[in-house]
């Protein structure tokens, strides 16, 4: 039996991914064979929530507790060196594979009512490659009778396709500004401009040994509507992720970590309905009222260095 459950193999227009069932996670991207996320083994367990969706709620919700129309709901705390409920209620979840084709798949869960949510909530990703890389979409439908706080997004460590670490590689991130947090917990303090800190890479620049596990926001949208983030190699290929106003925030994480196979060996870029404790700021928290749904989208394309 493998850790992650069934693994969904998709193939088009030279990219090739792997999901699975399991976090509906993105297990593995490739372009013409060169990686665009960090992989793992597929008999392992997932390692750092890499390439799962994060919903309900993406990042943290402090002490794992939070109050919604007028009721008070406690999470299971999983960060449990910051005390906090982290990335949702899906990750670890068995999705259903409802569609699947030799370039798109799509697969279903279901929040059920609980301590930690208040209503049932039906979520569909659909996983399609085509020749701009892969698009990622993620539907939630509130299929319950009481309203809901809601917000999603994604985790994949994404690789420019060079060696090395997230030291080596250059950030394109076209953000105003970041959440300053509190260093032992990474909860919100304030929203500063990134202008004169280390955090600008508006113009693109090497991370070098910068830690970076901030939600960035003032993101600008181009003339198509759409933000691109990139991760350059120093041959200048890399790895593009593209979305829309839908998330107005962006996490990036360097992947510093304790196991050094994971250490740095790739760039957390997760564009966010909502930043780091909105259940509890309410800061672009969305409010799904009985049947109401909604729909985010994200892609990630190989960057050929031209």
């Amino acid at each position: 039996m493998i850790p992650s459950g069934e693994q969904v193999e998709l193939s088009a227009a030279g990219y090739t991914a792997v999901v699975t069932q399991v976090g509906a996670g993105l297990r593995s991207l490739r372009a013409h064979g060169r990686p665009l996320v960090r992989e793992y083994p597929a008999d392992s367990l997932t390692p750092v929530s890499s390439g799962v969706v994060l919903a309900p709620w993406p990042n943290r919700i402090r002490d794992g507790a939070y109050s919604f129309d007028g009721r008070d709901h406690l999470v299971p705390i999983n960060e449990h060196d910051r005390g906090n409920a982290l990335h949702g209620l899906v990750a670890w979840s068995a999705w259903d594979v409802a569609e699947r084709s030799a370039e798109r798949a799509v697969l279903r869960t279901r929040v059920w009512p609980s301590p930690a949510y208040p209503t049932i909530l039906d979520l569909e990703a659909e996983y399609a490659l085509g020749p701009d890389g892969l698009e990622w979409t993620l539907r939630a439908v509130n299929a319950g009778d009481v309203s809901a706080p809601y917000g999603a997004s994604i985790h994949p460590y994404v690789l420019p396709g060079a060696a090395g670490t997230v030291d080596d590689w250059t950030l394109r991130l076209p953000a105003a500004r970041y959440l300053d947090v509190d260093p032992e917990r990474l909860l919100p303090r304030e929203v500063l401009p990134v202008e004169g800190t280390p955090f600008d890479f508006r113009a693109g620049r090497a991370v070098e040994d910068l830690f970076v596990d901030h939600a960035f926001t003032e993101v600008s949208f181009g003339e198509d509507g759409y933000a691109r983030v990139q991760v350059l190699g120093a041959d200048g290929t890399g790895v593009e992720v593209v979305w829309d106003s839908a998330s107005p925030w962006v996490q990036v994480h360097t992947a510093d970590r304790p196991e050094p196979e994971l250490n740095r060996t790739g760039l957390a870029v997760e564009p966010m309905t909502c930043p780091p404790d909105a259940f509890n700021s309410g800061t672009d928290l969305v409010t799904l009222a009985p049947g109401a749904e909604h729909a985010v989208s994200w892609r990630i394309r190989a960057l050929d260095g031209s």
